[in-house]
């Protein structure tokens, strides 16, 4: 499947003050096609920090263990998983976690050879931020900070750092960044525009002004980004004129498949060029979203004193532009987990799982079951991003306990999931949806055994099969952020209740749109 990204080419300016060191820009030689969203599936709320050549992109992560994945890049194109920042359970209690609690947006900084990330772990302690000195690992324990609200984002200069989150408006202050100690009384910098819910603030410092991005509107499709700017760090802060500088809610991008266009953070690369990565999502059937929302690229220029997104135009699926830099298109492979080994960065679990109840030996990924999935409480399960629209995934699991059923499920909340799930000689489709709780779908198996499949090949159907047999259809849009509500996306795993099952395998595969 073709991913969607679009680039354009920057001007050269200044350096932000931050991740990223000033460099000469360097005259575009080539030419780049660029397919976006960068990092697909359910990775919102990117920020990113770039050391040397070398950039990273963390993302929330919500009721997910573990919490926080870290992607490395060489070429703001091809991202690779190298981790996840919140990877011990002392790190990140879940606690009755769902899709809108847990660990909501992160930031990622480096500073004197430390690199921090810093979130907010709504129900479970608030904000609190983690150091490494090398972003794949290990992190630290959390140092959890007084100044409230969600979207913390931090600011180092002249030995100082400086903390910006959302309580009642954009508020900064300055902090121990050893401690967490906060040095100074949190002060007020901007409300916004006047869209609802100002947030994911981050603070640059560039050519003598400071500039404060925010998003507004709400991560939906009034979703965008807004900016300001001052002298002093402390204000006040004037408004960009040209406010917002990124959205997709209004009539020249109605049509555009790529909608809630916001949540930024900004990057010079070492051509001097700048990009924003933001956070925006796909629709299927309508104002629909299913995938979650996505991690975005574009380019930036600067105007007047004032960043300017993609020439003001909308995120298009597809750009040819100058670069200095060549980078090759992302290729999606098929990949297949034979349980023979550890399972991979990619794998997570619904809040902090037991691992008395998971354990791999002998090819096989043995679940012990526990709750129902729609209770909310530790499930036992085990899944994937969905990354793709169009995909084929399938599993073999057997049940070793005549009380238990085990199988695969398409997972967006405790209120919105779709299983398949083998129980008593027979597999049976089930449907999560708010106060829906039905059975579509019902088959006979033998030896309690069946191979599950699950395909989408336009990503507006799931498709569901038993042994090669039918099971029934669904509506992508069933299991999205608008009927289930939440923030997060799909994704895909086998699960147990009740008793014990054995897994053989786990494939994923994207298919051709």
């Amino acid at each position: 499947m073709k991913r969607i990204i679009f680039l354009g080419l920057l001007v050269a300016m200044a350096g932000i003050t931050g991740c990223n060191n000033s460099t000469p820009a360097v005259k575009p030689t080539e030419t780049l096609v660029i397919h976006n969203p960068v990092i697909p599936g359910y990775y919102p709320d990117p920020s990113i920090c770039r050391v040397g050549d070398d950039y990273y992109i963390v993302n929330s992560s919500f009721q997910y263990f573990p919490g926080v994945p870290i992607h490395h890049s060489k070429d703001l194109v091809n991202w690779e998983l190298i981790g996840n920042v919140l990877d011990r359970e002392s790190q990140i209690p879940l606690e009755k976690a769902n899709s809108a609690r847990g660990i909501y947006a992160t930031t990622i900084r480096y500073n004197e050879g430390t690199y921090y990330m810093i979130t907010t772990n709504v129900g479970n302690g608030g904000n609190f931020f983690v150091t490494a000195k090398d972003p794949s690992g290990p992190w630290s324990e959390p140092i959890y900070l007084k100044q409230e609200g969600i979207d913390p984002s931090f600011l180092f200069e002249d030995g100082k750092c400086y903390m910006v989150s959302n309580p009642n408006g954009i508020r900064l202050c300055e902090i121990d960044p050893v401690t967490g100690e906060q040095l100074t009384e949190s002060k007020l910098l901007w409300k916004g525009t006047g869209g609802r819910y100002p947030e994911g603030p981050h603070i640059y410092k560039k050519d003598g002004w400071y500039y404060l991005l925010i998003s507004e509107g709400g991560t939906e499709m009034g979703h965008n980004l807004t900016i300001a700017r001052s002298r002093d760090i402390w204000g006040p802060y004037e408004s960009n004129p040209a406010n917002p500088i990124l959205s997709h809610f209004r009539s020249v991008a109605e049509n555009n498949q790529i909608q809630a266009t916001g949540h930024g953070d900004f990057v010079e690369a070492p051509d001097g060029s700048w990009w924003v990565v933001f956070l925006a999502f796909r629709r299927y059937g309508g104002d629909y979203h299913h995938l979650g929302r996505e991690t975005f690229l574009a380019p930036v220029t600067w105007e007047n004193g004032w960043p300017v997104i993609n020439g003001g135009n909308p995120v298009e699926a597809e750009m040819e532009v100058p670069a200095s830099w060549t980078a090759q298109a992302p290729v999606v492979k098929p990949w297949r987990e034979e349980f023979d080994s550890p399972l991979g960065h990619k794998w997570i679990y619904l809040q902090n799982p037991d691992s008395s109840r998971y354990s791999i030996s002998g090819g096989e990924l043995t679940l012990k079951g526990y709750k129902p999935l729609q209770e909310n409480d530790h499930p036992t399960y085990v899944g994937v991003r969905q990354e793709d629209p169009t995909i084929a995934v399938e599993t073999k699991v057997r049940i070793k306990d005549p009380s238990a059923e085990a199988g695969l499920v398409l997972y967006q909340s405790p209120d919105g999931f779709a299983s398949v799930g083998v129980e008593r000689g027979k597999a049976r489709l089930h449907l999560k949806l708010k106060s829906v709780d039905t059975v579509i779908g019902e088959a006979a198996v033998k030896n309690n055994e069946a191979v599950v499949r699950i395909c989408s090949k336009d990503g507006l159907m799931y498709e569901f099969f038993v042994d090669g047999t039918p099971l029934g259809n669904l509506n992508t849009s069933l299991l999205s952020s608008e009927v289930v509500g939440g923030f997060t996306g799909v994704t895909l795993g086998m699960y147990a209740v009740g008793g014990e099952a054995r897994f053989d395998y786990f494939d994923y595969k994207a298919v051709s749109e």
